[in-house]
């Protein structure tokens, strides 16, 4: 109860809670909803951006708070006693599942140790030992503090080739804004691309939001809609045939960037940073870019 109540009062969210402890937000909810009543206080209240700590879960929250630091401090020394060597990196669903984790050998040659890798959007608390290294997405000019940008990929739209069979190639981009959009958590991504192609939003915005890209890719696979995505992460299906790239554009929304445990003496960190530095970079070479940009309106 406490580690759900902690998490919930440290990321804000039962949702974001939940996929820190990796648990359902159900059952995060129903953990805080016993420990209130065993309590006897309110703990958390919900509000419209998610929840918020009462006065009394305030003072459990500090308390809670140092208390999982210490244990996290403790459990560090006894790793170390024991000889355990674990890179611990925390990575956005989608490049961890489609590729990071495909160059784990690479990774662990790299950095000469074991590496406990965690597909997660949250950035995690350094401080408490949670990871050593993290990769993120976001936008470039809102870059988490010390955050080193890594890149900017191309993002285009992608359907699969039963979709293309059933519903033919749109005409234009202006006539994808009438279809049926694989949306992540919220609308954001595909606005700003279309936004960025030059194309004036008259309508809302429609098809299923799903919580990560990983669930996108997979809901374009199965002929459920367009979705928004890169090279990184489709290349293989693309070059295979099971996803049709729609249209030639050269867009960027958004970018992957490293953040890291202010340990400088880690030389596993530094090595890491080195590799995924210059294989991104190798990436984007050979990413093809088109040799006329879309404007199709």
């Amino acid at each position: 109860m406490l580690r759900a109540f902690e998490a919930a009062g440290r990321t804000g969210s039962m949702r974001k809670a939940a996929n820190d402890i990796g648990i359902s937000h159900t059952v995060v909810s129903r953990h805080v909803r016993n420990l209130e009543a065993w309590i006897g206080w309110a703990l958390l209240v919900a509000g419209p951006r998610g929840v918020a700590l009462t006065p009394e879960g305030e003072s459990l929250y500090g308390a809670t708070s140092v208390a999982f630091q210490s244990i996290a401090n403790i459990s560090a020394q006894l790793r170390a006693k024991a000889g355990v060597d674990e890179l611990h990196i925390w990575c956005f669903p989608g490049l961890a599942t489609r590729w990071l984790i495909p160059r784990l050998d690479e990774v662990r040659a790299v950095v000469s140790s074991e590496v406990l890798l965690r597909a997660i959007e949250q950035m995690p608390d350094f401080s408490r030992g949670e990871a050593d290294i993290m990769i993120g997405f976001g936008d470039f000019n809102r870059l988490p503090d010390g955050a080193m940008p890594l890149l900017q990929p191309r993002m285009f739209p992608v359907v699969s080739a039963a979709w293309l069979a059933r519903n033919g190639v749109p005409s234009s981009i202006q006539e994808l804004t009438r279809l049926p959009l694989i949306h992540e958590e919220s609308y954001a991504q595909w606005t700003s691309w279309f936004m960025q192609a030059g194309v004036n939003l008259d309508r809302p915005l429609k098809g299923p939001r799903l919580w990560d890209a990983n669930l996108g890719f997979d809901a374009a696979l199965a002929g459920q809609g367009v979705a928004l995505t890169s090279d990184l992460l489709v290349a293989d299906e693309i070059s295979q045939g099971q996803l049709v790239e729609l249209f030639d554009t050269d867009i960027r929304v958004g970018g992957y960037y490293l953040v890291t445990t202010p340990n400088a003496g880690d030389g596993r960190i530094d090595r890491f940073r080195a590799w995924i530095t210059r294989l991104l970079s190798e990436c984007e070479e050979r990413s093809r870019i088109p040799p006329e940009i879309g404007n199709e309106g």
